[in-house]
């Protein structure tokens, strides 16, 4: 579609389910609606809406580039004239690790909204149409300012940071387990708004750009009982420099992982430490492999932010040129609830 000038929200469609149709040929599911299908599904806006088709994408099929890219849309549909928001419709696979990549590094007070689907636009009951409505409605209101990135979905708005995707296939497909959620949209489409919370310094505004050479590799470790070392040092081996460990509990792992993480620390190379449990802080309290053994080890815990999102903002530092200092600093930033 062609350019707006007056106040307008800009829509940057990406894929994924609120785009998808059954293929008649394979019966697999597959991301086929342009941006202005998928508008034209929500109905009639009360506001000009100026849609630009970046991808068509399963997220499961996203690269860090890819959200590089997307990130980059944004920034180009917040300088263009008249803008008031931007809402991107994105698969849910991946929505919580784009949204927190466009949230570390997003400068400007008006939202960025990301919405989409559980059920493809082909379903008998969609439920795309409503939260990319929902989405439009929340990236015009003056209450979504200073919030940087959010996602709508299902009558909720939440804010990125410790958000993840928390049902395979339910419509309430995010939650935010530490933080809850910050706003919400009615049925009329009225919409509620809690207390602000305050904001990290977005990371563009450190001065530091993104690696000549591309993204640095980063990479997530599982641990589970009776797990060894060697895929953590096959990571290494692939040339990771940095790691995330999606540990037990509080941050554990075990002696034989702890001690090739301190091995790595000592070659430069960055580990931090998440953990598999839906809710809760990372702490180093347990030795003899534990998180207290790994942090001994120079392991960096990443508070409320579980792999997907720690793993962003790892692969973000580093590819930044950020000392393993920095990191560290950083991670104890942003992985802390924020303050009201």
């Amino acid at each position: 579609m062609g350019s707006v000038t007056e106040d307008h929200v800009v829509l940057l469609a990406t894929g994924g389910t609120i785009a998808s149709r059954a293929d008649s040929v394979t019966g697999s599911t597959l991301a086929a609606d342009s941006g202005a299908s998928v508008l034209a599904a929500a109905g009639s806006s009360a506001v000009g809406i100026e849609v630009v088709d970046l991808m068509q994408k399963g997220s499961y099929l996203l690269t860090f580039e890819d959200m590089l890219g997307i990130r980059e849309a944004i920034q180009k549909a917040l300088a263009a004239r008249g803008t008031r928001g931007v809402v991107i419709t994105h698969g849910t696979d991946t929505m919580e690790e784009t949204a927190y990549l466009a949230d570390l590094l997003h400068d400007d007070p008006r939202p960025v909204v990301f919405t989409g689907a559980q059920r493809a636009a082909d379903h008998a009951d969609p439920d795309g149409p409503r939260n990319l409505r929902d989405a439009i409605d929340v990236a015009m209101a003056p209450e979504a300012r200073h919030r940087g990135a959010l996602i709508v979905f299902d009558g909720e708005i939440l804010s990125v940071p410790g958000t993840r995707k928390s049902e395979t296939s339910k419509a309430k497909a995010f939650s935010n387990p530490d933080l809850g959620r910050v706003g919400s949209v009615a049925e009329d489409g009225s919409i509620h708004f809690g207390p602000a919370r305050r904001r990290e310094a977005p990371l563009n505004s450190t001065g530091t750009g993104m690696s000549a050479h591309g993204p640095v590799r980063v990479d997530i470790i599982a641990i589970y009982p009776g797990a060894d070392a060697t895929l953590f040092r096959a990571a290494l081996a692939a040339g990771a420099r940095g790691i995330v460990l999606e540990a037990t509990g509080l941050g554990n792992a075990n002696a034989a992982l702890s001690e090739a993480v301190r091995t790595a620390i000592e070659d430069g190379v960055v580990v931090v430490t998440s953990t598999r449990v839906h809710a809760g802080p990372v702490r180093g309290i347990y030795g003899a492999g534990g998180g207290r053994t790994l942090e001994d080890a120079g392991a960096v815990p990443s508070g409320l932010l579980r792999p997907s999102q720690a793993r962003i903002l790892l692969q973000t530092l580093l590819t930044c040129g950020t000392s393993p200092q920095g990191v560290a600093h950083q991670f104890l930033q942003r992985g802390q609830p924020p303050s009201a």
